[in-house]
C-alpha cells in the first residue's frame, strides 16, 4: 500500500484532518510529504492513530502518549507506565462506583428530602471537601476521602 493523503487517513482513521494537523504538529504523526495541497502519510500512520486513539481512552494525555514512541517511530511503551495507569483507572471506576450507588440510593430514599438522608449528606460532605470530583487531590483531601467513603455507618439510613 501507498501513501495516504491526509483525507483518506482521515477517512479510514474516523479522526478528523484538523486533528491530524495538530497531532503533527505535536510531533506524534509525521507526513512523509505532499501532492499537491494534501499532506501524505505512509500507510503505518494507521497503526499509529490507533495506538494514540487508545492511550486517549485510557486518559493518557498527548504528551504521555508521546513519551511512548521511539525517535525511530515504533512503539516503546513501558509497562510500570501502563500498572499506574491501571491503578489510577481502579480508583476512579472505584470513584464512579461510589457516586453512581449513592445517586442510586438518593432517588430511591425513603427520606422526606435529600437532605435529610444521611447517605445522601455523606456524599455532599465528600463533594464539598474536594473529596470526590476534584482533579487532584492533596493528601489530606486523599485521607478525607478514605474517612468519608469508609464511613461504618454509610449504608444506614
Amino acid at each position: 500500500m501507498g501513501d495516504l493523503d491526509i483525507a483518506e487517513v482521515a477517512r479510514r482513521s474516523g479522526v478528523p484532518a484538523s486533528t491530524l494537523r495538530f497531532y503533527e504538529e505535536k510531533g506524534l504523526i509525521a507526513s512523509t510529504g505532499r501532492r499537491g495541497l494534501r499532506r501524505l502519510f505512509g500507510p503505518d500512520v494507521l497503526e499509529r492513530l490507533a495506538l494514540i486513539a487508545m492511550g486517549r481512552a485510557a486518559g493518557f494525555s498527548l504528551d504521555e502518549i508521546a513519551l511512548m514512541f521511539a525517535p525511530d517511530g515504533r512503539p516503546r511503551i513501558d509497562r510500570q507506565t501502563l500498572a499506574t495507569k491501571a491503578d489510577e483507572l481502579d480508583r476512579t471506576i472505584r470513584e464512579l462506583s461510589v457516586m453512581r450507588d449513592g445517586l442510586r440510593h438518593a432517588a430511591s430514599c425513603p427520606a422526606p428530602s435529600h437532605m435529610e438522608c444521611p447517605t445522601f449528606r455523606r456524599l455532599l460532605r465528600a463533594a464539598g471537601a474536594g473529596a470526590i470530583g476534584a482533579p487532584k487531590k492533596s493528601p489530606r483531601q486523599k485521607r478525607l476521602k478514605q474517612n468519608l467513603l469508609t464511613d461504618p455507618g454509610s449504608n444506614s439510613d
